[in-house]
């Protein structure tokens, strides 16, 4: 069984007002940890002098969800549940509250910051992912048209040319190779689909 998951295609904002707060949802597609810090900085020097930047994203089977001085579990975890509920992965969304003076309570602000993330995600347009492996084949000059034949509909990330070829590809069904090729894999990731 095949597990479908989605990510977004581009970044996208949503602000919505909840008893006086504004709360502003920036979504990002992120393939790597590296690259919450960045976009974390960039929503401080847009939306300077906020009361939380809260966030959560999800990169593969990494997850994480910061809740930014809001009371433990009443912000980073429910944008991490709408993401695990909703099968999305390779995202950052942070949430970023302007304190109206009036407190939500811990529902309260479950439900904000949960409904934030939800919202943003309605305007985005989704891609579906499928799982793939990402391998690394390699193989000889006289073997090249055969296997790049078996691997016409995977993913090439990488081609080195040497005495041999090496490949690195992101391959639905690794086992395609079997018997026929040398292969290792050297991690999990996914495929975009239309």
């Amino acid at each position: 069984m095949v597990i479908k998951m989605y990510t977004i295609k581009e970044a996208l904002e949503y602000e919505l007002i909840i008893k006086n707060s504004k709360f502003i949802a920036l979504i990002h597609q992120v393939k790597k940890k590296e690259e919450i810090e960045k976009y974390l900085n960039l929503a401080k020097k847009k939306y300077p002098k906020a009361t939380h930047y809260v966030y959560a994203y999800k990169i593969s089977n990494i997850e994480k969800s910061n809740d930014d001085g809001e009371p433990s579990g009443t912000a980073g975890m429910p944008i991490l549940n709408v993401l695990k509920a909703k099968e999305i992965t390779n995202v950052l969304v942070i949430v970023i509250r302007y304190f109206g003076g009036i407190k939500l309570g811990a529902g309260g602000l479950i439900r904000a910051y949960a409904s934030s993330c939800k919202k943003v995600l309605e305007k985005a347009h989704l891609v579906s992912l499928i799982p793939a492996k990402k391998v690394k084949i390699i193989t000889t000059y006289a073997n090249q048209k055969e296997l790049d034949y078996l691997i016409k509909n995977s993913k090439i990330l990488e081609k080195n040319f040497t005495d041999k070829i090496i490949y690195i590809v992101l391959i639905e069904d690794e086992h395609i190779l079997d018997n026929k090729f040398a292969y290792e894999v050297i991690g999990d990731d996914y495929i975009e689909t239309c």
